[in-house]
């Protein structure tokens, strides 16, 4: 059945209600909501995120780098709730004026500086540190085109198919059907690509399938958005299926993922981490 007829207003304004599980902090405004500072530990690197997809990229990468050793990239990681709010406090707003996690702070040299949206900070950190960006020009563009690639699909699994699938607070047949299609599409795009090689630049693990494996790797469990992974026949992708398995039995992946995670069993979360130490006795 079609969705009723919507006749949007000549001008659209706020007092809309918009409905759905984040309506209590959803505003068409940017800024500050309430002065508070953001903790800070003393290690070079000060993350302030949650693990959703966006934020797990981040907490893989800084992993992946302590994992080859290099004690440089040793952080603090510090949960943000963002159905708190705690992304509009104006210590967050300073690091990350977007208001959306993953947003770092860089304490490495003598200065330090912001680096917000989490495909900027993967290659800032992959940059800064010489690992999973090849230097070859042509490794290079094809690693940081599936890595933009991720950030351009990742708002139309996100904010649509999630939203109106999962969130939304009525179902809608033409939005969930439109996602839907789109998101499955982006699924065979990565799985044609995964048929031709092991990773999705070419044969090397890099900071493209860093960025897409969080956002694609739940689907293929059915912990995403209430068990699409039915929905979207997922099971289909089966080369999707043989990276996942491969990206998921890295060690810095199985700790990248628990870390900022406030949900599920309680050996699987990290709220906060600050050194190898604080992840014994959790289930990686």
């Amino acid at each position: 059945m079609a969705d009723a007829t919507y006749t949007p207003p000549a001008v659209w304004n706020a007092e809309t209600e918009s409905g759905g599980r984040f309506a209590n902090i959803n505003r068409p405004t940017a800024g500050a909501r309430e002065q508070k500072e953001l903790p800070e530990g003393n290690n070079p690197f000060q993350l302030h995120s949650l693990a959703t997809p966006n934020g797990v990229k981040v907490t893989i990468m800084l992993e992946e780098l302590l994992e080859l050793g290099h004690k440089g990239a040793e952080y603090d990681a510090y949960t943000v709730n963002i159905g708190e709010g705690v992304q509009f406090t104006s210590g967050f707003v300073e690091i990350n004026p977007n208001s959306k996690i993953p947003a770092l702070l860089d304490k490495s040299g003598d200065k330090p500086f912001r680096v917000f949206e989490s495909g900027a900070i993967l290659v800032h950190l992959a940059e800064k540190f010489g690992e999973f960006l090849p230097t070859d020009p042509a490794a290079r563009a094809e690693t940081l085109s599936w890595l933009f690639w991720q950030v351009g699909t990742g708002p139309f699994i996100g904010g649509g198919f999630g939203h109106f699938y999962a969130y939304a607070p009525e179902k809608y047949e033409y939005p969930i059907n439109r996602y839907a299609m789109e998101t499955k599409r982006i699924f065979d795009v990565a799985d044609k690509r995964l048929a031709e090689t092991r990773f999705l630049a070419g044969d090397d693990y890099t900071i493209a399938d860093m960025a897409n494996y969080p956002w694609l790797a739940p689907f293929t469990t059915g912990m995403m958005y209430n068990d699409a992974k039915t929905f979207l026949s997922i099971d289909e992708y089966k080369n999707v299926g043989r990276w996942v398995e491969e990206i998921s039995a890295r060690p810095a992946v199985k700790r990248g993922r628990i870390v900022n995670k406030t949900w599920g069993e309680e050996n699987e979360q990290l709220l906060e981490r600050h050194s190898a130490v604080d992840f014994e006795g959790k289930a990686i």
